[in-house]
């Protein structure tokens, strides 16, 4: 990063203005999708930093961004992160219930600056509620909301899916739609700003809208690996190969169950998918089957195919997949291979411009840019 940079988004989001003051997971990860998307992102780090114990260069969530110095503790701290509020469209903070506040950076001073500003507040537990001041990780609020308990084998515990379900989807892409939905509110005739409450254990809970309406339905058990789509289901799961790999099933409906068992092998010795009392039977037919070659050799037998079957890849086998490398799924920057940003637009195409923000490299930058002189004082 120079202090030259300046921000000239090419997205959707081109000409819109975040703060984000610094914190980790799901709360940068939503201002990176803002970034991404072409807003000009203005992360304020604290000095001596704080976080994740990774080396900022290879922090990709704070690609697309910049970075300025603030206290928030010192005197004139709160003051220049309250005129980086007058000047943005959007701020993000994901501090405990009241810390924002006690600082005096909280809604309130920042709406009474900027009445239109959209302030997205990112937490676990909510704004609200008997555990709103406590301490949490993704793992602790996907628990409670019945998602986790989903996943993973009857006869074991439950799976945990990284920090994918809580932190990401039921955190950051929520707050992402709660930001652009108030932000358009903001911009519409006699709109003004609001503050947007994303807790992941709402998040993930409206994840699970469509499980609830099949429990409701009894079409669902609620226990693990009982159902269509929980590996419960012989041919909605994953199978070893003979290499020790494993390839992922998805045939659920018939026309696709039926090629799936045809290049399988098994068409004419499967149970009838139907016939739930056999469903162990077909599992370990289909387990046989896959054991007797290697992931590389299924893969060739259906590619191509309607079965819905694939490989199962790690993570740095995936860039080189040929259809997510025909995509540009992923791209090289900065020498990190990282997710491109997604979704993609016709009239607005997204891209990586710039690799994670070290913090406090753009404060002469943002200085200028956003016509805050005073911010470069003592740095």
């Amino acid at each position: 990063m120079t202090e030259a940079k300046a921000k000239t988004g090419t997205g959707p989001l081109a000409g819109v203005r975040v703060v984000e003051l610094a914190g980790i997971g799901p709360g940068p990860f939503a201002a990176m999708l803002l970034a991404d998307l072409g807003a000009d992102v203005v992360r304020v780090d604290r000095p001596g930093g704080g976080g994740l114990a990774i080396d900022p260069a290879y922090d990709v969530t704070n690609r697309n961004k910049r970075s300025v110095l603030v206290d928030l503790k010192s005197p004139d701290g709160p003051a220049r992160v309250l005129e980086l509020a007058e000047r943005a469209d959007v701020l993000i903070e994901g501090f405990r219930p009241g810390v924002a506040e006690r600082l005096g950076v909280g809604p309130e001073d920042c709406l009474a600056r900027n009445p239109k500003l959209v302030y997205g507040r990112m937490t676990g537990w909510g704004q609200q509620g008997p555990l709103a001041h406590t301490a949490g990780h993704d793992i602790a609020y996907i628990a409670v909301t019945g998602a986790l308990g989903m996943i993973g084998s009857p006869d074991g515990p439950p799976a945990v899916p990284a920090n994918l379900v809580g932190d990401y989807a039921g955190g950051s892409l929520y707050l992402v739609i709660g930001v652009l939905a108030a932000l358009r509110h903001a911009r519409t005739p006699g709109g003004a700003g609001q503050v947007v409450d994303a807790a992941i254990v709402d998040g993930t809970a409206h994840l699970t809208a469509m499980i609830h309406g099949m429990l409701a339905a009894g079409g669902w058990q609620d226990r693990r690996g009982a159902n269509l789509l929980d590996g419960g289901c012989p041919f909605y799961g994953t199978y070893e190969t003979s290499d020790g790999q494993y390839m992922a099933v998805g045939a659920l409906e018939q026309q696709f169950y039926d090629t799936f068992v045809r290049l399988l092998g098994i068409a004419d010795e499967a149970p009838a998918r139907k016939d739930l009392a056999r469903w162990a039977e077909l599992r370990e037919a289909v387990a046989a089957r896959f054991k007797t070659r290697t992931r590389a050799e299924w893969t060739e037998v259906f590619d191509g195919s309607d079965a819905c079957v694939a490989p199962v890849l790690s993570l740095a086998e995936a860039p080189h997949h040929p259809h997510l490398a025909a995509r540009s799924t992923f791209t090289d920057f900065g020498g990190i291979t990282q997710p491109a940003p997604a979704p993609r637009f016709s009239a607005t195409p997204t891209a990586v411009t710039s690799g994670p923000t070290r913090p406090g490299a753009d404060t002469a930058s943002v200085a200028r840019d956003w016509d805050l002189p005073g911010l470069t004082k003592g740095t």
